[in-house]
């Protein structure tokens, strides 16, 4: 009888870390892909804003130098 239950238990652990293990390989692949996935938005947001500020920076320096026209 005790050999039949540590042949269970260890049949049990074994297949209890294997579980564990593609578990966890499962959650990294999930972080690494979400991980990306909000790096990407981060990325296009950062140059959507990079554009604007250098399109209101042009407005700027267009209606000074027609300001300076102006006042010639």
């Amino acid at each position: 009888m005790g050999y039949v239950l540590r042949v269970r238990l260890a049949s049990f652990f074994a297949g209890a870390a294997t579980a564990s293990f593609l578990g966890l390989y499962v959650l990294y692949k999930d972080y690494k892909v979400a991980h990306e996935s909000i790096s990407q938005q981060t990325k296009d947001l950062h140059e959507s804003l990079d554009r604007r500020i250098s399109t209101l920076e042009s407005l700027k320096q267009t209606e000074a130098s027609q300001h300076v026209e102006a006042t010639e």
